[in-house]
Formats: C-alpha cells, structure tokens, sequence
C-alpha cells in the first residue's frame, strides 16, 4: 500500500494505492470522507493531520515517500521550496548556454521564480478558458483537476471548459503570480436576441427554424434519456434547448415521446433572419484587393480554385472592413471586433463564421508565417441536420418537367452518378467511359480521383446530346465553349422543381444526396455508396441510413420473437 499526494477537483487529497481486498476498503471507509476516483481509478482521503494519522493507524505497513507528504504545521514552508525547486531545475533545462544561471544564492532562485510567475498568460472567453505557462507539474496538475481540461498542442495551452466557477478559481490559483489575464466576451446585439419561448411543465414545445427542431421542456431524467436515443441529437446550452434535425421521422418520434410521459405536444415555425449581405465594392473608395502573396501562397499549397476564391473574397472583406490601416497594423483586437460584426450586424452562419476565420489565420500564420494564435471568440457549433432528400417518384417529376435536352442531360448525369455540381462542369468527354460503363472523376473534392457509376439512361441521353450539340473539350460548355456555369445548372433545377409543383427546398446538391439514399433503399452496400461518394470517412456515409426509412416496417423486434405467457 502506497500513499501520495494528489489534486482532485481542485482539492488536495491523499491518494491511497493498493490491490483490491474488501477488507481493506472496509477499513480505508472508516476514515471520514474517504472516497473512490474514477478518473485517478484510487481511494483518496482529506489532506489532513488526522486523516494522515488514522491512515498509519489502520495500515502500519503503508509507504509514504518522504517527497510526497508534508502535512503539517509547515506545509506552505514545504510548498515554497518544492515550487523553488521545480523552477529552478526548469531553468536549469531551458536556459541559454550563454546565460549562465545562478542555482547558489536564495536571491537568485526567487528572481528566477519570480521570472517564471510573470510569463502566465490567461485568455477568457465565453466558452473557454486558455492558459499558457512554463511546464509545472504542480500547475498541470492543478489543471488536470478541471473536468474536460485538455492540451491544444496547436497552440501550445491549456483549455478549460468556463462554466460554473472554474474562472474564478483559475484566477484564484494563479492570481498571486502575476498572469496576464484578458477577457473577451461576445457581446450580442439585442436586435439579434429571438422571443424566449415559454411552455409549462406539462408542454413539449418544438420549433421548427426548417433546418433543425428545437425541443423544449421541462427536465426529465426519462425524456433526456430518450431524446439521446434519436440520431444526431444534441444539448445547445446557450438556448437551453435540444437540437434534432428536421425530419418527419424524428418528428414522430418527438410526439410519441410526448405522448409517453403526458405531455401536451405544441409545433411552431421560426423564419430566421436573413442574412445581411456585404457591403457592394463597386465604386468603394480605396478598395483593397487581396494582396498578390495571398493568392500566391494558396496556389502554392495548392489549395483549389473553390477555396482559393472563398478565402480571397472572404480576405478581402476582412481588410476592406479596415481600409485605412496597414494590414500589418491591424491587431488581434480588431480582428475579433470585425468576427463580431459578421454575426452581430451580417447575421452570418456558422460555417461563414468558421471560413472567414480560417482567411485571416491563414494570412497572418501562413503568409506572413506567423505564430499561431487563437482569436478570443468562439467558434461556433457546427448545427446538425440532415439532407433534404427527393423519393424516386419526385425524381421522375423534375426530369419530366425538364425539356430542354442539355438540361436535361446534366440534371440525370448529377443524379445517376451522385456528383457534385463543381464534379459535373469538370467533366470532359473522355471521362466518360461507355465500355467500361463508368464515369471518371478526377481531382474533385480533397484531390481525389474516383470512379462513378454510368447508367444506361444517362448514356443514351448523353449520345444524344453530344450528337446535337457538339461540345469539344468539357463534356457541358458554355457559348463560347468555357465550363458551363453553376448558376445556370441551379436556375435550370429551380424551373423544373416548380414546373413539377414540389415545394421542397431543393438545390443541386439534393440529386446527390437522392442518389445515396435510393442506393441504400436498393440494399446497396454502404461502403460501395461510399467510394462512388468519394467520402474520406465512412461516418459521413452514414448520415444516409438516418434519413432512409424503407425496410423498418420489415424489422421485426427480437421480443416478439419469444413465446412469454
């Protein structure tokens, strides 16, 4: 048996090791508040004099380093040296060979400590708490104690969760040393705050925003339980409610849940905000264009051309929003104050709020091979949904409303192959393999090459088209035989969904998820879904067998399997 000094939750503790025996865990309960840890899988008692004693009392033969316990009257006494003499063989390690380092006098070894107190630094946002610091095993360990405390080896610090009163205690801990402490919180425009919905302990209220539902009620332990049973689900306490993505399915899992515990069940609709466009450059005084080593730098990582022209137009209304100040000039303040402004005054979404973050990171750290920084303002969580998805019946409506024969041409192609739209206008006429009965893709998106599937539809609609339009090169052209536009694909899509009478949202993007789900549908092998997909990961397959529902009627439970009387 083995006794150590420990923190657990911010308390000191003696942790208490030993093989398993029931009779010494009956005697180790006699000491009050004597408790087991399952993060540091041991027993630990009080850091105290008579727990200490009490422990030696009941087991004798208990080790106790000499360097682990000082519980007694000078305890802080003890505490100093081990602090002095932690920094000073650290200084020992890291110093300079030219920077000889005075280990003889008192004096030297408290204007060392003295050094390092002064080099904490600690950065408080609303979510998390950031601390850097010379490497202390006292500290770490102090850190530790903090549930869901990690490293960020990115950025060299450690991360504490801020909720309860962990702030305060970190600035408790460290307050005596000096840190540098800054804090940044978001401030929200009170334009921007929606109506709090209010619902009684007997409601369910569900709100419908049309890209997830938010489910509110009154706290139960059972209904908790259940709710995490639904796919994608997920606690957002900044709005105190449960976020599940739309779909008719979970919607009645929702009201059979309801339904389960006696509540009444309420349904609403919430339009968001639009989104505030950006500010027109034309004819804008002074306008910055992205600087030349920018783009240089994208192209020579060689990041693609969708990137390359999100980041640049992303980067350039970064320095615009600043125009009068050097690039170089502009401060870490100042950035986090335009962040603040695309989501208090532009409304923007998440992943707009990710990607302009990563435009002015990128600048700063790659370009201009900066340190890597964390800019005080959350990143947002990334909402959870699932695709809109057309049944095969609407898939044969829009292609039947669709008359133009290029058109045409292109909305099958999508579909029959699962490919995105920048996949689809990349295409050249030898990437369509009617032997082989498979369509090429090449460099789409992560740089990857892949095959994809050719139906005997698309074929002969592809034979036809090609015989009437002739293209050269890319398999769809423009006028003046360029790639053919996005925009126009989408245009063409939004006619023929309307001339169809579907009121679903759909974009270009929906024919490739269709074409997922019916492969499922179809008993397809998941993984084969994947590769034609061309997924990194299988989880991002997976999302489709959320949103099929063919087949479950077929499922029959193991229970009614069993003959019970």
């Amino acid at each position: 048996m083995k006794a150590t000094k420990i923190i657990h939750r911010n308390e000191t503790r003696i942790r208490v090791d030993f093989p398993y025996n029931a009779e010494m865990v009956s005697k180790l309960r006699q000491i009050p508040d004597a408790r087991w840890s399952k993060s540091h899988k041991a027993w630990h008692v009080p850091y105290s004099k008579e727990a200490f004693e009490q422990l030696k009392d009941l087991f004798p033969e208990i080790i106790v380093p000499s360097d682990e316990m000082a519980i007694d009257d000078v305890a802080e006494e003890n505490k100093l040296q081990l602090i002095k003499k932690t920094a000073t063989n650290e200084l020992i390690d890291e110093a300079p060979q030219n920077q000889p380092v005075n280990h003889n006098t008192e004096a030297g070894i408290i204007q060392r400590v003295d050094v390092e107190r002064n080099s904490i630094s600690i950065e408080i946002t609303d979510k998390n708490i950031f601390i850097k610091l010379p490497k202390n095993e006292v500290d770490i360990q102090f850190i530790r104690s903090f549930r869901y405390a990690q490293w960020n080896a990115r950025h060299f610090c450690w991360t504490v969760p801020n909720y309860r009163d962990n702030a305060d205690k970190v600035k408790a801990y460290f307050g005596q040393r000096n840190p540098k402490i800054s804090e940044s919180h978001t401030v929200v425009n009170p334009e921007q705050i929606k109506t709090e919905y209010t619902f009684s302990r007997n409601e369910m209220l569900v709100v419908n925003n049309f890209r997830i539902l938010k489910v509110f009620f009154s706290y139960s332990t059972g209904i908790v339980r259940d709710i995490k049973n639904i796919p994608y689900s997920g606690w957002y306490a900044e709005g105190n409610y449960w976020s599940i993505p739309v779909k008719d399915k979970f919607m009645g899992e929702l009201r059979q849940i309801a339904e389960r515990y006696s509540l009444e069940f309420i349904y609403r609709e919430e339009h968001k905000s639009k989104i505030k466009p950006r500010s027109s450059w034309i004819g804008m005084e002074n306008f910055r264009e992205c600087p030349p080593e920018y783009i240089a730098k994208l192209k020579e990582l060689r990041y693609s051309k969708n990137t390359l022209d999100t980041y640049k137009h992303m980067f350039e209304e970064f320095i615009n929003f600043y125009r009068d100040t050097e690039i170089t000039d502009i401060t870490d303040e100042m950035i986090v104050d335009f962040l603040r402004y695309l989501v208090n005054e532009r409304n923007i979404s998440g992943s707009y709020q990710n990607q302009s973050i990563n435009s002015i990171k990128f600048y700063y750290e790659r370009v201009l091979n900066g340190q890597r920084k964390i800019y005080t303002i959350d990143r947002p969580r990334k909402e959870k949904y699932l695709p809109e998805v057309l049944s095969e019946e609407e898939v044969v409506k829009i292609l039947n409303a669709t008359e133009n024969l290029k058109h045409k041409a292109i909305l099958m192609t999508i579909y029959s192959a699962g490919l995105r739209v920048s996949e689809l206008i990349n295409l050249r006429i030898k990437d369509i393999d009617s032997n082989r009965m498979q369509i090429r893709v090449e460099q789409a998106k992560g740089k990857k090459d892949r095959y994809t599937l050719l139906g005997n539809s698309t074929l002969d609609i592809l034979r036809k088209y090609v015989a009437e339009y002739k293209p050269k090169v890319w398999l769809f052209e423009g006028v003046k035989g360029e790639k053919y536009s996005t925009s126009s694909i989408q245009a063409n899509l939004k006619l023929s969904v309307d001339k169809a009478g579907i009121k679903k949202r759909i974009t270009v993007h929906t024919l490739r998820h269709s074409f997922a789900t019916h492969l499922l549908e179809a008993g397809t092998d998941i993984r084969y879904i994947q590769s034609l997909l061309g997924h990194s990961s299988g989880k991002t397959t997976e999302i489709y067998t959320h949103i099929t529902t063919k087949g479950f009627d077929q499922i029959i439970s193991p229970l009614d399997k069993l003959k019970i009387k």
